[in-house]
């Protein structure tokens, strides 16, 4: 089982890989899917299953697809539960699926990878609180 310390430090050795949409190879490119799955690959092993193609705004007129891969693969734990370590999903809209995921890090700060922009840790500010719809735990 990773301890919340050991999937912290993982995301944290992506900081700096550029944003590749679909990529998930540490210091060569990820988008936050890429991210999160990298980060399993080294603290869970093989990937449950692989994501199929997906276009940029492939959340804008589908269902909830992230989620639904989270359910299959992650414990759902309540918002205010939230500790580093967790998985955490957005949505930009209450009527949209979630479509960007991050590592919580802290309380205050998260690991993700943005579109434009390298892996980083920011700040877990009031925007992304408002945007936060769902939080899950790896299991074990």
């Amino acid at each position: 089982m990773p301890t919340p310390d050991i999937i912290v430090a993982e995301a944290r050795s992506w900081i700096g890989t550029p944003y590749r949409h679909q990529a998930s190879l540490k210091h060569v490119g990820c988008d936050c899917l890429g991210l999160l799955r990298g980060v399993w690959r080294a603290v869970m092993g093989a990937e449950p299953e692989l994501p199929r193609p997906y276009s940029a705004d492939w959340a804008e007129a589908g269902a909830d697809t992230l989620v639904a891969a989270a359910r299959r693969h992650l414990v759902e734990v309540e918002i205010a539960d939230l500790q580093p370590g967790d998985v955490l999903l957005f949505r930009w809209r209450d009527n949209l699926p979630a479509k960007h995921c991050a590592i919580a890090t802290s309380p205050d700060t998260m690991i993700h990878a943005h579109d434009g922009a390298a892996v980083a840790e920011v700040a877990f500010r009031p925007w992304w609180r408002r945007h936060l719809a769902h939080v899950f735990r790896f299991p074990g």
